[in-house]
C-alpha cells in the first residue's frame, strides 16, 4: 500500500502563466543578472593592482575584488586584466588582502593573464626604487624590467638548477691592489664595492668570469652588464670556459620574443645563477644576488632611452645595497661618477702597481694636432708623422696588424670654403655638404647634401664666392684609402658603422675603424695611430675630455705592451690633461681633476640635476608648479634648434639642480608636478630625464 505524496510547498509552486507583456522584460533582466553575479575568494578577496597607464597621477595601486573562480590563480606577482575607466587594460596584482579602504563598490578582476608571479617583492621593490630615483612611474619601469610574455615558453617545465661550482683560481687579481680582499668579501657573503681598473691587454672577460664563480661558489647569484653584442659573447664565452653552459645565460634585448622569456623565466625560477647581458639585463630577477658588475660604466649606451631613462650603474647601486651584495664598476678608464664613488668612501679603487703598469701598458707618444708630415711622399699621403708612419711600417714587418682610430666614419664627411673656411651648405636645404666617395661613370662622386642628398656640382662660396672646397674632417673610408697607398701590399680592413668586426687575426694588416668598433686582434696590434684627437676633443660636451679618454684608452688597452715593442700614437697636443692621463696611463688621476671641476661648476656627480624639454608653455608651465627645495636652481629655458625671426623656437630646455642631499626631494617635487599637470590632461608632451649625460 503506498502512501500519499507530501503536499507540495507554496513557494514550490510554479507561478501562474501570464499573458505576454512587456512589463516581464525587466524581470528576465534581473533574474539574468542574479545568475551571472559572481562570489568573492573565500580569503583575501581584495587584490592591489599596479594598472599599465602611463600617466603619472595613476602611479599607485589600485584596489580590486577576486572573484572565487580565480582564488587559486590570482596570485601575487602574476600578469591580470582588469577594467579600468571603462576599457581593458594589462596590470600586475603585488598583492592581496582582506580589507580596503575603499568606500564604494570594488570591480572585480577580468581574468588572470598567467599564474606565473613575474613579479617577485624583490622586483617590485626594486622598480619602486628605480621609479622614485628618476622622478618616473612604477609602470615605466615594469616595461623596462619584465618582457613581454610568451604562453608556449611560459608552459615549458623548468629546467633544473645548475649545480654550485667549485672555489675558482684567482691568483690573477692579486696584481691588483685589494683584488684578493674584494674577492674574499664576495666569497664569504659580506658586501663590499669597488672600481676596478683594469691593466691593458688585460683578459677582462676572464677577471669577470672568475668574480662571478667566486660568488656562485658562496651559493649567490651574479649580474653583470657590458655595452655591447661584442663585450657580451666574450664575457659569455669566459662564463662558459670556466663555468659550464648550465650555469650561465645571456639576455640581451634582441633575442627573439619566446627565446628571451624562456631565458628571464629560467633566472626567475632560480634555474640559473649567473646573468650576463646588454642594458635589458640589469633588472634580471636572480635569486639571492651577491655580485653586480658593470663593465665600461661611461658608454653611453648604460642609459636607458626609455622613461624613466634609468643608467645600468645606478640601478645595480641601488640592487646591491637593497641586496646586501657587491658592487663591481669596471673599465680601462675612469668616470667621474666611479670617482665619487671612491672620494666618497662608498667604494675601493683596485689598481695595479706602477710596475705592473709599467710592464703591461704600450709606450704612447703624442705627435699634436698639426704635425709635420714626413718627407716621404706615402707618409704625407696618409696624414702620418714620420714617427708614427714607420712604426706602423715595423709593426707590419714584424708580422703584427697596426689599429687606426678615425673620429669620423665616411669619406669625408665635413666640407668647407678652400679660401675662406666658411662651412659649406646646401643650397637647397642649408645641410652641411660631405664627399660620398666612391666613384660615377669612372669619375669621382661630386659633393652632396648630407640632409637631403641632392649633389653639389656647381659650388660657389655665400661668403667670398670661391670655388674651391676642402676637407675639414676626413672619414674612415677616405683615411682606408689613404692609407692602402701608402703601404701598398697589406690588406686593410674597416669596422664601424654597419659592420664592425668582432676580432681580426694577428697577421700583417690596417684595421681602420671607428671609436667603439675597435676589434680584438689576436696577440695584439703591434701599433694604434689615433687620428684627429681635435674632433674628439673639441666636440660642444661636457663629457667631452672624459668620454675621448675612455675611448683612447679602450684602443690603446689593444695593443702589445711597450716592452714588446707596442707603440701608440695619438694626434692631440702633450700639454692636454686628457693626453697626459693617456702617456702616463693614470685615469684615475684625470677622473679626480674632472669631478673637482663639475664640483666647482655645479654640475653632476656633485649636484643631482633634471632636465626639462618640451614646448616653451608646457616648460613654462611646469617650472612655475615645480616646488624646489631650498638648494633649487632654474638654469634657462633656452632653445633647441633653429629659432624664427623673432628668436622663438618650438622646443626650449630647462635645467634645474639642487644639492645632492636633496637629489630625493627634486624627484618627489618633480613627479609631483609631473601627476598635477597629467591630471589636468595637458596636450602637449614633454621629456622630463633626471641626471642627463648630455647637459650642453
Amino acid at each position: 500500500m503506498s502512501s500519499s505524496p507530501e503536499p507540495t510547498p507554496l513557494w514550490d509552486l510554479p507561478e501562474p502563466k501570464a499573458e505576454p507583456a512587456r512589463k516581464a522584460k525587466p524581470a528576465r533582466a534581473k533574474t539574468a543578472s542574479r545568475r551571472g553575479a559572481q562570489n568573492p575568494a573565500p580569503e583575501n578577496p581584495v587584490a592591489r593592482i599596479v594598472v599599465d597607464i602611463p600617466l603619472t597621477h595613476l602611479d599607485r595601486t589600485f584596489d580590486y575584488r577576486i572573484p572565487e573562480k580565480l582564488h587559486e590563480t590570482a596570485v601575487p606577482g602574476c600578469r591580470v586584466r582588469v577594467r579600468f575607466a571603462g576599457q581593458l587594460v594589462d596590470g600586475y596584482l603585488v598583492e592581496r588582502a582582506d580589507t580596503t579602504e575603499f568606500t564604494g563598490k570594488l570591480a572585480y578582476i577580468d581574468r588572470v593573464t598567467s599564474s606565473e608571479p613575474v613579479l617577485p617583492p624583490a622586483l617590485l621593490a626594486l622598480c619602486r626604487s628605480v621609479a622614485d630615483r628618476y622622478g618616473g612611474t612604477l609602470s615605466d619601469v615594469l616595461r623596462l624590467a619584465i618582457p613581454s610574455r610568451h604562453a608556449k615558453a611560459e608552459g615549458e617545465p623548468p629546467a633544473e638548477p645548475a649545480p654550485t661550482p667549485e672555489p675558482p683560481d684567482t691568483t690573477a687579481w692579486e696584481k691588483y691592489q685589494s683584488g684578493p680582499a674584494f674577492l674574499e668579501a664576495v666569497a664569504e657573503r659580506r658586501p663590499a664595492n669597488a672600481v676596478w681598473q683594469a691593466l691593458p691587454g688585460e683578459d677582462w672577460p676572464r677577471r669577470l668570469a672568475e668574480a662571478a664563480a667566486v660568488a656562485a661558489s658562496a651559493g649567490r647569484g651574479v649580474v653583470m652588464v657590458v655595452p655591447d653584442h661584442r663585450d657580451l659573447t666574450r664575457l659569455h664565452d669566459a662564463c662558459v670556459s670556466l663555468l659550464g653552459p648550465e650555469s650561465v645565460v645571456a639576455l640581451i634585448a634582441g633575442l627573439g620574443p619566446a627565446e628571451r622569456y624562456r631565458r628571464w623565466l629560467a633566472v626567475l625560477r632560480g634555474a640559473v645563477r649567473i646573468v650576463v647581458g646588454t642594458r635589458a639585463a640589469m633588472f634580471a630577477p636572480v635569486a639571492d644576488p651577491g655580485l653586480f658588475v658593470v663593465w665600461d660604466d661611461g658608454d653611453d649606451v648604460h642609459l636607458d632611452q626609455h622613461a624613466p631613462y634609468p643608467h645600468v650603474r645606478d640601478v645595480l647601486m641601488d640592487r646591491a645595497h637593497a641586496a646586501k651584495g657587491s658592487m663591481l664598476v669596471a673599465g680601462f678608464a675612469r668616470t667621474a661618477e666611479a670617482q665619487f664613488l671612491v672620494e666618497s668612501g662608498w667604494a675601493q679603487p683596485l689598481v695595479a702597481a706602477r710596475p705592473e703598469l709599467r710592464a703591461a701598458a704600450p709606450r704612447v707618444t703624442p705627435v699634436g694636432e698639426d704635425f709635420d708630415v714626413a718627407r716621404d711622399e706615402a707618409a704625407k699621403a696618409a696624414r702620418l708623422p714620420s714617427v708614427a708612419f714607420e712604426a706602423a711600417r715595423q709593426s707590419l714587418a714584424g708580422g703584427f696588424p697596426v689599429l687606426v682610430q678615425v673620429p669620423r666614419r665616411g669619406y669625408v664627411p665635413g666640407l668647407a670654403c678652400g679660401n675662406c673656411r666658411t662651412s659649406a651648405h646646401c643650397r637647397r636645404c642649408a645641410g652641411p655638404l660631405s664627399l660620398p666617395g666612391g666613384l660615377i661613370d669612372g669619375a669621382p662622386r661630386p659633393p652632396a647634401c648630407r640632409w637631403c642628398g641632392v649633389p653639389e656640382t656647381n659650388f660657389h662660396c655665400a661668403a667670398c664666392g670661391s670655388v674651391r672646397l676642402r676637407a675639414v674632417v676626413v672619414g674612415s673610408k677616405r683615411t682606408a684609402e689613404e692609407l692602402g697607398r701608402a703601404f701598398s701590399g697589406f690588406p686593410v680592413r674597416t669596422s664601424g658603422a654597419t659592420e664592425v668586426l668582432a676580432s681580426v687575426p694577428g697577421k700583417p694588416a690596417l684595421v681602420v675603424c671607428t671609436p667603439g668598433a675597435e676589434p680584438v686582434a689576436e696577440g695584439g696590434y703591434g701599433a694604434a695611430l689615433l687620428l684627429d684627437g681635435w674632433a674628439l676633443l673639441g666636440r660642444q660636451d661636457l663629457r667631452a675630455g672624459e668620454e675621448t679618454l675612455r675611448r683612447w684608452m679602450a684602443a690603446a688597452a689593444l695593443v702589445r705592451p711597450g716592452t714588446e715593442g707596442g707603440r701608440v700614437f695619438v694626434g692631440a697636443e702633450a700639454g692636454l690633461s686628457v693626453v697626459q692621463a693617456l702617456v702616463r696611463w693614470d685615469p684615475g688621476w684625470h677622473a679626480s681633476l674632472e669631478l673637482a671641476e663639475r664640483r666647482e661648476l655645479g654640475f653632476p656627480p656633485a649636484m643631482r640635476m633634471a632636465s626639462i624639454e618640451g614646448t616653451p608653455d608646457a616648460v613654462a608651465g611646469l617650472l612655475d608648479d615645480l616646488a624646489l627645495p631650498e638648494t633649487g636652481e632654474v638654469l634657462g629655458p633656452v632653445p633647441l634648434g633653429e629659432v624664427d625671426e623673432d628668436g622663438n623656437a618650438e622646443r626650449e630646455r630647462a635645467l634645474v639642480r639642487v644639492a645632492r642631499p636633496d637629489g630625493k626631494a627634486l624627484a618627489a617635487a618633480v613627479h609631483a608636478a609631473a601627476a598635477r599637470r597629467d591630471a589636468r590632461k595637458a596636450s602637449e608632451p614633454i621629456r622630463i630625464q633626471l641626471d642627463p649625460l648630455e647637459l650642453i
